[in-house]
């Protein structure tokens, strides 16, 4: 790691550790690799500049303890995929995969993602202030009483909880009167999607029905939209009221196709 690349940033000074990295010029690897040698040098918290688009930031800290890192730019693909317990922070936007098969943390994106984000993720949570792409929360699933959640802030393109399998994926529509993705939970055999905003049945995807909201739904979206006001500093009321509860109707439905 050389002092071009790697100087202390004045913001994390107070914290054991805290580092800056410049990311001008460094490819996916070199990158990955430095993160990796100054977590396991005792970092806890690391401030990477000038990123543009390197890949898999994040995927490599499993068995270190938790890091925080603060992102300025647009990382790459599978931005903290297979990652497990540590916090990540985008000051922007994000490309495609965005908590790949992730296992534990969490991923805050003070921007716009791209698609398929949190595909088969199975715990730990993503926060995404605006909008996100195609296939989001794709075959996202859980174990047991672990689920993963993901809350997005503005509206999704089509294919919207494709496969799920199970978590709790919220769609807060702020800014937005009527959804316009289509085929949503397609395919869907778990999990549960909550939507608030405008959105008919011809937009649903086969295996998907509207249910009615409970008062342990309304519970989860409080706590949810008020995860979402303090993380994204968001001023005004959100209500949990609003909302369309999708959830499967059943178990297999593509049975017909296999029996």
């Amino acid at each position: 790691m050389t002092a071009e690349s790697a100087v202390k940033d004045p913001a994390t000074e107070e914290l054991p550790g805290g580092m800056e990295i410049d990311c001008r010029g460094l490819d996916f690897k070199t990158l990955n690799d430095m993160i990796r040698d100054a977590a396991q040098g005792g970092a806890e918290r690391m401030v990477l500049r000038e990123v543009y688009g390197q890949r898999y930031i994040g995927t490599r800290l499993n068995g270190l303890p938790p890091v925080r890192i603060d992102i300025h730019g647009v990382p790459g693909n599978d931005l903290g995929a297979f990652m497990d317990g540590h916090r990540l922070i985008v000051h922007g936007n994000a490309q495609d995969g965005v908590g790949n098969t992730m296992h534990g943390g969490e991923i805050v994106v003070k921007g716009r993602a791209g698609d398929v984000l949190g595909m088969s993720m199975v715990a730990g949570s993503i926060l995404v202030r605006d909008d996100v792409g195609y296939r989001a929360a794709l075959h996202m699933k859980e174990y047991g009483k672990t689920y993963p959640t993901v809350l997005i802030g503005g509206t999704a393109q089509d294919f919207l909880g494709e496969y799920m399998a199970g978590g709790r994926l919220v769609v807060l529509g702020l800014d937005t009167e009527r959804h316009d993705m289509s085929f949503i939970g397609t395919g869907m055999h778990g999990g549960i999607i909550y939507i608030r905003g405008e959105i008919g049945r011809d937009q649903l995807g086969e295996g998907t029905r509207i249910s009615e909201l409970r008062p342990s739904d309304l519970k989860f979206l409080e706590t949810q939209i008020s995860r979402f006001k303090n993380t994204f500093d968001v001023a005004g009321r959100i209500r949990p009221r609003g909302f369309k509860k999708l959830v499967p109707k059943g178990k297999r439905p593509y049975s017909r196709l296999y029996a």
